[in-house]
């Protein structure tokens, strides 16, 4: 799996981007049709405390699926954002019938 992790509004964390390409990998080898995943961490400015974004969109065969998540750390929304695609991989999982 190819992983592309971007840091927008904010500087570049070499300990965040190896935490994330290790939760990534895992997924990736639960799910090993993944292909492709890019990583979008976003700095907003939130009155309600919040504004750490993660967006994660993974390219495998059929449409892409996308899931994000807005809190109050970038390792919340990390695990908030794996979960949900894990939930649309399982999903997807489900329907898709092998050709034996």
């Amino acid at each position: 799996m190819d992983i592309e992790i971007q840091f927008v509004n904010m500087d570049t964390s070499e300990s965040f981007d190896t935490y994330a390409r290790k939760k990534l990998n895992k997924l990736n080898n639960k799910y090993e049709s993944i292909i492709r995943a890019q990583v979008y961490i976003k700095k907003e400015n939130d009155p309600k405390g919040l504004g750490h974004i993660c967006d994660i969109e993974l390219s495998l065969s059929g449409p892409r699926i996308f899931a994000s998540s807005n809190e109050k750390n970038y390792e919340l929304a990390l695990k908030n954002t794996i979960g949900d695609l894990e939930d649309q991989l399982e999903k997807r999982k489900g329907k898709i019938k092998p050709y034996l």
